[in-house]
């Protein structure tokens, strides 16, 4: 054999090393390319078919999709084929991860929701009716759900109602169509993969910002107070 046969570069990854790259058994993968999700291999003979290596970021990107968006397979590929052909999986992976943050794939039914945070059911379900309470898997709490129950079930102990922390979800409508409006004017132009990495780049900044300006405005209005009295 050559040198040249010996360093020619290999078509693509063979079964054992994509099941290997990712984790996941054959029957999976297979699974997965029978169902349309993958593309179909370089077969060089019977038992030869090499995988290309974007597949590992593919099948990153179909886990993610079914653990923290709890979707059906024919789902993910309908999210799969609108980029096909355009997307960075690793690249859209980050932004997935950055905007939906790190989601644990510990979750909580109603039951154990309401054990969890001491909420009781009616009030639950007005937060759930009013969007204070908003899970992203309907009839599932995660642990940012969790953390706002315990918040929600003390203010409830204090005196306060639902009505009137319903500006929240008013406020946040708007403020996020605003941005929304913002992303689509700054990247409708860009590739599939500027746009991704720009609205990375908008999501930290649009995080930064939400904080900065409302509790800049917060602290100026508590130092302006001439007592802790506000208005009595």
């Amino acid at each position: 054999m050559s040198r040249q046969a010996e360093s020619k570069p290999k078509p693509g990854l063979r079964m054992k090393e994509l099941c290997a790259a990712t984790g996941l058994p054959k029957s999976t993968i297979l699974h997965y390319l029978h169902q349309g999700l993958l593309p179909e291999p370089r077969r060089q003979g019977p038992n030869q078919a090499y995988y290309d290596p974007s597949c590992v970021e593919r099948i990153r990107m179909i886990r993610h999709l079914q653990r923290h968006h709890r979707l059906s397979l024919a789902e993910i590929k309908e999210v799969l084929d609108r980029g096909e052909g355009e997307a960075d999986w690793g690249l859209l992976l980050d932004l997935q991860d950055l905007v939906f943050m790190d989601q644990s794939d510990e979750s909580w039914d109603r039951e154990e929701f309401l054990q969890a945070t001491g909420l009781e059911p009616g009030h639950l379900d007005r937060l759930l009716e009013e969007r204070l309470l908003n899970p992203l898997v309907p009839g599932r709490f995660d642990q940012r759900d969790v953390a706002m129950g315990r918040i929600y079930a003390w203010g409830a102990g204090v005196g306060v109602k639902v009505e009137e922390i319903r500006f929240y979800v008013e406020l946040g409508e708007r403020l996020v169509d605003k941005e929304m409006d913002l992303r689509r004017r700054l990247t409708h132009h860009l590739s599939y993969e500027q746009d991704a990495i720009t609205t990375m780049e908008m999501v930290k900044a649009a995080r930064a910002t939400r904080a900065y300006v409302i509790d800049r405005l917060f602290q100026h209005r508590v130092a302006s107070l001439p007592d802790l009295k506000d208005g009595e």
